[in-house]
């Protein structure tokens, strides 16, 4: 049996591929034209009868090809391969994602399907970098039908599936998995609000009623178990309050209520879930004051970043509520929030370490402005109760509600002329 060809080996070669470029780059490969003939379309064409010419080098037929610098190793790579076994047995034949996306360019160019189609199965198969990503997507696109399969996994996902996908997450992240799986649940929460948010491109899901009622239901069980625990914080003693897993628990369903109150703004759903908390603030208070600690204090500021969202969209109408329910939230967390203030201000300042504690100055303010919005909403005469209260009380600088006092006094004092013209006008009428 004859010894099989191999490129390079001047003493067999019957052709010699001549590989140039622009830069002046200029490289002789002995090869053997039955091999170039079976391995690709463009030598079995220059080869044939039917090419007009055909050039003489050291006494062989020459194939001249030119290519650009940047792809020079690729072609001598290509001429390579035509000599070696491609038949899947062998995995390391490309040197990584960039080397074969270099060598498929080539295979097309010179019409080699053996080639093409072991470097698609590669470059489908193997991970990609994130460059290599968009390398590939700059590429693939223009090549034409047989390197499509490349592209499978980045082609766009039919709804079914991204609804199916979205509510198995949604139920996950909205679950009370073991503390183990915190950071798993933490990563569920943030693609299920990456999925409904609008950037540079389109959310990925629309939310549709079903979708919503989906939401709704989730949100109600949190709260059904949240509300459970509740009930068990205010049949135990104080001490068992600050036991280290209960505590645990309350603010893992603290961080939950944070989350979702963003999902749900996003899905324009609120309500569902300032109706829960409206109904439980009373219960989360008690317990809240049951247990004075430095443990406690850092559930407090948790339940403070919540309460900031939920009168957020109470007292800027995002969610309309009546009146008895307004008055009572100002009543049960103004008086909690600023005596909550001061102990998480004196724990930051006893410690600069303690990072836990810290909360974003922008939060006080927002909030300090979100009880001016619901105060001044409020019915005059429950106004000036509020009021009444807060210039007798010694935490008078948090929150502040001169700007409500302000608008109280002036509304107060024209009120009579004020009314006194539209009944005129209405009699006139």
């Amino acid at each position: 049996m004859d010894a099989p060809s191999k490129i390079g080996d001047r003493s067999t070669s019957d052709v010699v591929v001549r590989l140039r470029t622009l830069e002046g780059r200029d490289e002789w490969i002995y090869c053997h034209s039955d091999i170039l003939v079976e391995k690709s379309k463009y030598f079995a064409d220059r080869l044939s009868d039917n090419w007009p010419t055909c050039q003489i080098l050291d006494s062989r037929n020459c194939v001249e090809v030119y290519c650009q610098e940047l792809d020079f190793d690729h072609h001598v790579n290509v001429l390579r391969l035509f000599y070696v076994v491609i038949d899947g047995s062998v995995d390391d034949l490309w040197n990584g994602v960039k080397n074969a996306l270099g060598i498929l360019q080539v295979g097309i160019q010179l019409g080699c399907p053996q080639i093409v189609t072991a470097c698609v199965n590669y470059l489908e198969a193997v991970p990609w970098e994130e460059s290599e990503e968009e390398e590939i997507l700059r590429i693939i696109p223009g090549m034409g039908s047989e390197v499509e399969p490349i592209l499978a996994r980045l082609q766009p996902v039919n709804l079914s599936a991204i609804r199916g996908i979205f509510i198995s997450t949604l139920r996950f992240a909205m679950s009370s998995p073991p503390s183990l799986m915190n950071d798993l649940k933490s990563s569920a929460q943030e693609q299920l609000e990456y999925m409904v948010t609008e950037d540079d491109d389109s959310p990925l899901l629309i939310a549709d009623d079903d979708i919503k009622s989906e939401v709704k239901d989730c949100v109600g069980r949190l709260f059904s178990r949240f509300n459970n625990l509740l009930e068990v914080y205010l049949c135990e003693p104080a001490e068992s309050v600050d036991e280290a897993g209960k505590m645990t628990l309350f603010q893992s369903y603290l961080a939950d209520f944070s989350w979702a109150c963003q999902l749900l703004s996003k899905l324009e759903i609120m309500r569902v879930f300032v109706n829960s908390w409206v109904d439980a603030s009373d219960k989360i208070v008690a317990i809240m004051q049951s247990s004075p600690t430095v443990e406690m204090i850092g559930i407090k500021l948790k339940v403070v970043e919540v309460v900031a969202k939920v009168l957020e969209s109470i007292g800027y109408g995002t969610v309309i509520l009546p009146t008895t329910k307004r008055l009572h939230m100002v009543k049960i967390w103004l008086p909690f929030v600023r005596i909550t203030k001061p102990l998480i201000d004196s724990v930051m300042t006893s410690d600069d370490d303690s990072l836990e504690f810290k909360i974003d100055g922008e939060l006080w303010q927002s909030l300090e402005s979100t009880f001016v919005s619901i105060l001044l909403a409020l019915p005059s005469v429950n106004q000036a109760e509020i009021l009444t209260e807060w210039l007798e009380n010694e935490y008078i600088r948090y929150p502040d509600l001169s700007e409500a006092f302000e608008v109280w006094c002036y509304r107060s004092k024209v009120a009579n002329r004020r009314l006194a013209l539209i009944e005129g006008g209405h009699c006139a009428l």
